[in-house]
């Protein structure tokens, strides 16, 4: 029975360009919607471009033009990038578009109107006077508080990897027009994530198999464990100016960008259903036949078709999915993900992408140096499988595997075949039949041997063991060649008739590769196709179709030449220009290249020392009267009297919820001065690009005082 089947990625920032990191995500979900298509499935792949926020409205603005005709222009740059590496969207959208504004608004509406989650409250914020606007954290610089580095972004320092409230900066400035910001409260919106309802709900959730075990464990550490509640409400609203969609009732409130982003997905996908002619019918509906939306996003009719809905996301980008979003669909009446499947990020040549090193290569470089997009195809999938792992690009190893698997074995055993076929019967194919396959040795055989094994390693994701099933049957039908010399047979005319046979099985064995191959390699797959007078698109139930007859054989890949290695890498090298600061604003899909801070320089053991690292009890946590994001500690340390620390964790942490837990302070910092009291201490805890920050605790029975070492 088909299935029917909705598959997303993530959505590319609509401020920067499509590089080698974002393609790990996108040529995944590529092949397995292939893989799906092949066998029958009504399967629809859509994506959009997320177009809203303040860094696209800097950006246009720095660059002389609307933000409209700044996300159409990089619209047509992404999907030229897209093509140009054979990812087959259904339909590619924008967030910008009415249909995601009426699903933003009819999401925001039940949850504010029936489900009573919404609640507007005031908050102190930066403000830029000269450009009239309220700054976010990434937009506001200073001295950093702890460490004192000069131009630290609001949130966080990238010279000593503290976090911190923008308003703890030291003479903190607007990063958009250099001016000292003022603090001014603002009216926002929260959905109300902290509520007894989602909380449930996403306990129930994350553990129903919805989630690798690695992502679902994750979330448990988010959540909390049973009767906790560490999940803070979540700020959906920003202040004009902003590029985004108004929130309804409000003339200066937009919703986040965060909000709109995955309800995207839902205005691509209406956007597909209204397709006169949808490019989704080549599923089981067949072309022509409209796509019902409702049964795919519906509660009860999903429920009811038994449709399937995946997400393919980066890692960086879990907490969004796999918390916010679906409380957000629960709470409207939307179905929730069958499943999201989350994957690591991409280095290159064992380390993180590199503008220095010319290894931050975008999707243009390497279509306009090394042209053939299929050998990175090939190699991700032969490196990917259904796990978080990051994925390595080694460019010498990348070279050396697509000159060996691609092109010295898999288009090998047509190269040598085809021309024999040719030269001594015309292109004429015998038919396949068992005694035929008995009688030469069973190429056939060996390819067929592996078709319920390689079916299930694609649809698990377990795309690096499919290849090397592949590759496996690969090399056992070029030894079978190597020992029956073909060649020197044909030399003997007495034994054409045998030649015959062995030839007609051996490319009958490169046909059933091509299928297996085809979610991979579709362009090849398609010239394939050609030369073997094959139906295109290949659908796996043809698996065992007969072939009658081979066109004249033409050169299907040649080999990668090393030097376009080098000279892709030289020009992404002598690319390198500052960036406008706007465009480092990056967020999602275009920051799947590593989520975490680059480690500081190397230190000496004798630096280290210098800080006295104790564990501390904290014997009280209580909010701090106009402290946006501070909570006050007291924390017992073994000494005769408790310190007082002041944390910027309240996003973070219920006070009553931490009184009586172990953690770790740094104990010789010297007090500092704030405008709440003195702070004589830092609590240590980790946080990454995703929203969250985790206080770091001790083993059970490590007591107050204690020194770590």
């Amino acid at each position: 029975m088909s299935r029917k089947i909705l598959v997303t990625s993530a959505l590319p920032y609509a401020n920067g360009s499509i590089h080698l990191g974002h393609l790990v995500e996108y040529i995944q979900t590529d092949i397995w919607v292939r893989y799906q298509k092949m066998q029958g499935n009504e399967c629809h792949y859509v994506c959009a471009d997320d177009t809203h926020g303040t860094p696209i409205m800097l950006r246009a603005e720095k660059e002389g033009i609307t933000p409209e005709q700044l996300i159409d222009r990089v619209w047509h740059e992404h999907k030229a990038d897209f093509d140009g590496f054979h990812v087959e969207f259904d339909h590619y959208g924008s967030t910008n578009s009415n249909e995601t504004r009426e699903f933003a608004e009819r999401i925001y509406l039940r949850l504010r109107d029936e489900a009573r989650l919404i609640e507007k409250r005031s908050i102190e914020q930066f403000y830029d006077p000269v450009k009239q606007m309220f700054l976010p954290d990434r937009f506001i610089k200073g001295e950093c508080p702890k460490c004192h580095a000069k131009d630290q972004y609001g949130d966080n320092c990238e010279a000593c990897g503290a976090t911190y409230a923008p308003t703890e900066l030291i003479n903190p400035y607007s990063a958009v027009s250099g001016a000292q910001p003022e603090r001014r409260n603002s009216d926002h919106y929260f959905f109300r994530l902290s509520d007894p309802r989602c909380q449930e709900f996403l306990r129930g959730w994350t553990t129903s198999g919805s989630l690798q075990p690695e992502a679902a464990n994750k979330m448990q550490e988010w959540l909390g464990g049973e009767g906790e509640n560490k999940l803070s409400d979540w700020d959906i609203s920003r202040d004009a100016p902003y590029f985004g969609f108004k929130i309804p009732g409000t003339e200066d409130k937009y919703f986040y960008v965060w909000l709109d982003a995955p309800v995207g997905y839902m205005g691509s996908f209406r956007q597909l259903c209204s397709l006169p002619s949808p490019a989704g019918g080549r599923g089981a509906g067949g072309e022509g036949v409209p796509i019902d939306f409702d049964a795919f996003w519906d509660k009860e009719k999903a429920a009811q078709e038994k449709t399937e809905l995946y997400h393919f996301i980066g890692k960086d980008i879990l907490y969004f999915h796999a918390l916010f979003w679906p409380a957000m669909l629960q709470n409207a009446g939307f179905r929730t993900p069958t499943k999201l499947f989350a994957h690591g990020f991409l280095t290159v040549n064992g380390e993180k992408m590199s503008k220095s090193r010319g290894t931050f290569i975008t999707a243009k470089s390497y279509i306009d140096h090394i042209k053939n997009t299929e050998y990175l195809r090939y190699y991700y999938a032969a490196k990917l499988n259904g796990t978080m792992e990051d994925t390595d690009l080694n460019l010498d190893d990348f070279v050396t595997k697509v000159n060996s698997d691609l092109v010295g074995k898999y288009i090998n055993i047509v190269s040598r075949c085809a021309s024999i076929l040719n030269k001594y019967f015309s292109g004429v194919v015998l038919a396949e039949n068992p005694q035929a396959l008995v009688a030469s040795r069973g190429y056939s055989m060996i390819a067929y041997g592996s078709d319920e094994e390689i079916k299930e390693l694609f649809e698990s994701r377990e795309f690096g063991k499919a290849t090397r099933e592949i590759m496996r049957l690969v090399d056992l039908i070029n030894q079978r060649i190597d020992q029956d010399k073909p060649w020197n047979i044909a030399k003997d005319p007495s034994k054409h008739a045998e030649l015959h046979l062995l030839i007609s099985d051996c490319i009958n064995a490169f046909r059933i590769i091509t299928y297996y191959m085809a979610p991979i390699l579709p362009e090849t797959a398609r010239r394939v196709a050609e030369l073997l007078t094959l139906p295109y698109p290949l659908k796996w139930v043809d698996l065992d179709r007969p072939i009658t007859q081979i066109n004249p054989y033409q050169h299907l890949m040649i080999r990668l030449d090393p030097k376009l290695i080098e000279a892709m890498v030289a020009a992404n090298q002598e690319s390198l220009k500052p960036m406008p600061e706007s465009h480092s604003q990056q967020r999602h899909a275009e920051h799947q290249q590593h989520a975490i801070a680059p480690v500081a320089e190397t230190i000496s053991i004798d630096d280290f020392s210098k800080v006295d690292l104790r564990v501390a009890k904290i014997v009280n946590a209580e909010h701090v009267e106009g402290a946006e994001k501070l909570l006050k500690l007291t924390l017992d340390i073994g000494e005769a009297q408790p310190r007082t620390v002041f944390a910027g964790i309240k996003s973070a942490y219920d006070p009553e919820k931490l009184k009586g837990r172990m953690t770790v302070m740094v104990a010789n910092l010297a007090p500092r001065k704030m405008k709440f009291g003195l702070s004589e201490g830092m609590v240590l805890a980790a946080s990454g690009e995703a929203p969250g920050l985790f206080i770091l605790s001790p083993d059970e029975g490590a007591q107050p005082g204690m020194r770590i070492k």
